[in-house]
């Protein structure tokens, strides 16, 4: 009786353990699905995160492109209001003057061709028809720079907003000029880059940071300040420092709080945490 109990347990022994053994390999075989179920879910999730950071960042790029053109539309309108308020006053007509007791003279004859025309006291030769170049007014410099900016002749716009600095280094518009300054280096870097010339691309970029720099320096409460930090992050960012980038938009959002940039460099501040 011993001998057959003890065989009939070992019977039963052994076929408990193949009903474990068969558990085990369904335990794992299930476990291994759900991993693996798991791991392509996982790569799901990451890529639909990165199309949508993608799509994002192409709509924060689209939205300062937009802002850019606004800001650079507004600048405009400005200039020409501030003109044609000038030639508003400069064309108003002259007050007429009391009337005196005095007869009226009669007008001199006009001379002759072969007389030469008077001189002005103290032997001063007449002024001559056209104004010298000293003449020009602040706008129309600063006018003539921007339609070269906004016709896509970034060169002669730097060219031409350096020499409404050089004249007029404390005018209302002096920070929009130095702003424009970097913004059409930023311009002439994305041509370089369409172009496959990274070199120049990466030199323009370098320079256009170094002119948002003034835009800080010169004019740190300025109406272009803000712009030129988020300009100058982006710039960074190109160019592979994302550190000094970050370091700018946070000294964006922490300063101007309030202003059209902050929400954009919050956006980009958070997309460049999470990498």
């Amino acid at each position: 009786m011993t001998g057959t109990a003890t065989q009939q347990d070992v019977f039963q022994l052994r076929a408990d353990l193949t009903a474990l053994q068969t558990a085990t390999q369904r335990a794992r075989a299930d476990a291994d699905a759900l991993s693996t179920q798991l791991d392509r879910r996982l790569r799901e999730l990451q890529a639909e995160s990165e199309r949508q950071t993608t799509a994002l960042g192409r709509r924060l790029d689209s939205l300062t492109t937009t802002l850019t053109a606004l800001t650079a539309r507004l600048d405009e309108l400005g200039t020409r209001v501030e003109t044609l308020t000038r030639d508003l006053r400069s064309a108003a007509p002259p007050k007429p003057a009391p009337s005196t007791a005095v007869p009226a003279r009669p007008a001199p004859a006009p001379p002759t061709a072969s007389l030469p025309p008077t001189p002005a006291p103290g032997g001063a030769p007449p002024p001559t028809s056209r104004p010298a170049t000293d003449s020009l007014r602040p706008q129309d410099l600063y006018q003539a720079a921007y339609i070269d900016f906004s016709k896509g002749s970034y060169a002669l716009a730097i060219d031409g907003f350096r020499e409404f600095l050089r004249r007029f280094p404390e005018h209302a518009l002096a920070d929009n000029a130095q702003y424009w300054i970097g913004e059409a280096h930023l311009s002439l870097a994305r041509g370089y880059a369409n172009a496959g010339d990274s070199e120049r691309a990466t030199q323009s970029l370098e320079q256009a940071v170094q002119e948002l720099k003034k835009v800080i320096a010169n004019y740190p409460r300025g109406d272009k300040a803000p712009a030129a930090l988020y300009k100058e992050a982006l710039a960074l960012l190109e160019l592979g420092q994302p550190a000094l980038a970050k370091a700018r938009l946070e000294y964006l959002v922490e300063n101007f709080p309030q202003a059209a940039e902050t929400p954009l460099a919050r956006e980009r501040l958070a997309s460049l945490r999470e990498r």
